[in-house]
Order: structure tokens, then sequence, then C-alpha cells
């Protein structure tokens, strides 16, 4: 053990500093003789245990001198202070750069996306308005054919109801219906003095179906306004005019020829 090394080494060097002091003593023993026998050197030795031998204290470690506090530089400190605030505001200046970029990003895109959605909202809403007016003309189209169809129809059926009727009013019936109107008429008429024995009068007549008359003019007449007042005054007593067996004869406006000789 390291312990018991360190103990022998003082035990032993106690030894020989006993046996040096006793040899110390018996040379000088011997020089004060004048002759004397030698002697054998005796060396009276003792054990000493090294429990009884104390060991040497423990050299105490000197103490560290504190070290010297320096007292900082005010200017060092405010230079500090300085750059540590500079980088405080340059890390708030820093995080408020981000933020106004992701804002102003965010509101470019909530821009882009407004903008995209009335670009779109119009497109659809043009779209919407051409097919509006794209069917109004497809109506348009659609309404003219057949109002030509309608026309054309109409047209034919007017031409084929003038033809028959043309031939019908050409016919010994229709002669026939012409001729039971005026005699009609005549048996109305109150012939004034002034009426002439040539008179001769044309009538324009309207009636509705069934034969009421409407109106009666004179349009055409060689007597005078007294004449022309009683035949006009003789058709509307003649209302309801008789009516043709043909109902095809039957006509809205018509005229008559009035005589005194007929």
């Amino acid at each position: 053990m390291v312990q018991d090394s360190y103990n022998i080494i003082p035990v032993t060097l106690a030894v020989m500093l006993h046996a040096i002091v006793f040899g110390s003593l018996f040379v000088a023993f011997d020089l004060s003789r004048d002759t004397a026998p030698p002697m054998p050197l005796l060396i009276t030795a003792t054990l000493v245990s090294e429990d009884a031998i104390a060991p040497p204290p423990e050299r105490q470690p000197e103490p560290e001198p504190e070290p010297e506090v320096q007292q900082p530089d005010p200017e060092e400190l405010a230079r500090e202070r300085a750059e540590e605030q500079k980088r405080r505001d340059d890390a708030l200046n820093e995080q408020q750069r981000l933020e106004d970029i992701k804002r102003k990003e965010a509101e470019r895109k909530a821009a882009e996306d407004k903008a995209r959605r009335e670009r779109e909202a119009e497109e659809h809403r043009k779209e919407l308005e051409a097919r509006r007016l794209a069917d109004i003309e497809q109506q348009r189209q659609d309404n003219r054919l057949e109002e030509e169809r309608l026309l054309r129809e109409s047209q034919a059926e007017i031409i084929a109801a003038d033809a028959a009727q043309l031939e019908a009013q050409n016919s010994s019936e229709a002669q026939v219906y012409q001729a039971q109107i005026i005699q009609k008429v005549r048996r109305n008429w109150a012939r004034p003095g002034t009426a002439r024995d040539d008179l001769k009068c044309v009538v324009a007549v309207e009636q509705v179906p069934g034969g009421a008359v409407v109106s009666a003019r004179v349009i055409e007449c060689n007597g005078d306004d007294i004449v022309q007042r009683s035949v006009e005054n003789a058709v509307h007593k003649a209302s309801p005019l008789p009516q043709p067996s043909n109902p095809i004869l039957f006509l809205r406006r018509f005229q008559i020829t009035f005589t005194i000789d007929d």
C-alpha cells in the first residue's frame, strides 16, 4: 500500500539518526582517553513502531489569491448595452419585416382570389347573357317563321275565300240575294217630290251577321240632299237585311245601286 511505504521511510531515517548520535558519543569518549584498548562498537537501537512516530504535518495548500475584481468600463458597458439594444431592435425589425411580408402576401393572395372570383362571375354573367340573347334571337326567328307560315296560310285562305266569294258573287244566287236587299230597301223608301225619274244613287252599306245595318251612306247620286237622305233612311228601315242561303255570299260591307225603274 502507498501509505505503508511512506511510514517505513521515516522509521528508517529515525533509526539511522539514533545510530549516528550514539556513534558520535563513543568517538568523543575514546579521544578523551590517552590510550585505551580498542573496544568493540556497540550500537543500541530502539525500535519505534510506526504508530509511535507522528506523521509529518500535511502541508496546507496556500490559498489562491482572490482574483482582482475589475470594475467594468462604463463606456464598454454602454457600448455593450447599445449593441444588445441594437440586436434586439434588429430582431424586432426583422420580425416586423417578415410579418409585413406575410401580411402583404396574404393581402395579395386575397386580392387575387377576389379578382379571380369577380372575373369568373363576370364571365359567367356574360355567358348567361349571351345564352339569353341567343335564346331571344332564336325565339324571334321561330316567331318570324311561324308568322310567315301563318301569313302564307292566311293569304292562301284569303285568296281562296276571295276566289270563292268572287265566283259566288258572279253566280245567279248572288244576283238573287242582291235583288232581295234592293227590293226591301225600295219598300221602305218614301219618294220625295224632288226625286227624278232617272234617279240613280250608289249607297255604301255596312251590316253585321244577322243583317243588322250599322251604317248607310250615299257616295254617288244625281238627286238632291233630300233624296239622298231618303235613300239612306230607307236602308236603315230595311234592317235587318235579308240573309243569303249560302254564307259565303254574306258581305259585311257592300254597295247597292238604288234606282226608281228597278
